[in-house]
């Protein structure tokens, strides 16, 4: 298992600064925002150049929407993926971080032919045997991943991007598992993490208040120990608040999670 942390999360007046003190704190990995990232790649391959830490994944930063009803909208997310996975490949990275919808569906109910789950179900397979196809081309991946009930109505647990991913051809799609989304949706995050290791290929870090490991009630000690025994490998990547001075905390923080590795 390798730590990482999202560049936002880390002091610095540039990136080259951030990843020097990530390095410096144990971390092995940063993720990326999406956002303009075709604009920074220059300062990204700068700011690496000559260091052990890896850019692990980029996260969003597409416009448009999967599941929207405007095909013009679901044509700019697809033209941003894309684009992104191109990123991820030219950078090396495990994937981008891929959301289908946020909140409440767009798409018409069609019963009694077919309500608007199915239909959202039935798109997004399409839309991402595509992407998909795209990404293995690439050598990458699209990282789907599941939100919290309020968050969104779809995809919420594990086993639910499971039985997405089981409906396509699956060349280039693997899962991105969050613990502050597990803490509400599973009901044993270990026993998910473990019924779906073959298909996870990133992980959030956060804990159940969404402050940093070890701020809030989860346990990772169990968790990371199923990982460990399944023999995951990969990244896993810090999404939360961080309530004080993050050239104290992330080092901390750091020294913990590798603690419990």
């Amino acid at each position: 298992m390798k730590l990482s942390c999202q560049e936002n999360l880390v002091k610095g007046s540039n990136l080259k600064e951030k990843v020097e003190k990530l390095e410096s704190f144990g971390f092995e990995g940063i993720e990326l925002w999406g956002n303009n990232l075709k604009e920074r790649i220059d300062e990204v391959k700068i700011a690496l150049k000559g260091r052990d830490l890896k850019v692990s994944t980029i996260c969003s930063g597409y416009g448009g929407c999967l599941l929207d009803p405007d095909k013009d909208e679901r044509g700019k997310a697809i033209r941003d993926i894309k684009e992104l996975l191109s990123l991820c490949a030219d950078l090396q990275a495990v994937g981008l971080v891929v959301v289908p919808i946020f909140g409440p569906p767009k798409l018409p109910d069609l019963t009694p032919i077919m309500n608007v789950l199915e239909l959202e179900k039935k798109l997004l397979v399409e839309l991402l045997n595509e992407l998909g196809e795209y990404a293995y081309s690439q050598g990458t991946y699209i990282l789907l991943e599941p939100l919290n009930r309020y968050e969104t109505h779809f995809v919420k647990t594990l086993n639910d991007a499971k039985e997405i991913l089981n409906a396509t051809h699956r060349k280039g799609l693997k899962i991105m598992a969050d613990f502050f989304h597990m803490n509400i949706e599973e009901a044993n995050i270990p026993q998910s993490l473990s019924n779906n290791i073959d298909l996870i290929a990133h992980i959030h870090l956060a804990d159940s208040n969404r402050l940093l490991p070890g701020m809030g009630h989860t346990d990772f000690a169990s968790s990371f120990k199923v990982l460990k025994e399944k023999g995951y490998s990969g990244y896993m990547t810090l999404e939360c608040g961080i309530p004080g001075d993050p050239d104290e905390l992330l080092p901390k923080t750091a020294k913990f999670l590798k603690s419990l590795m």
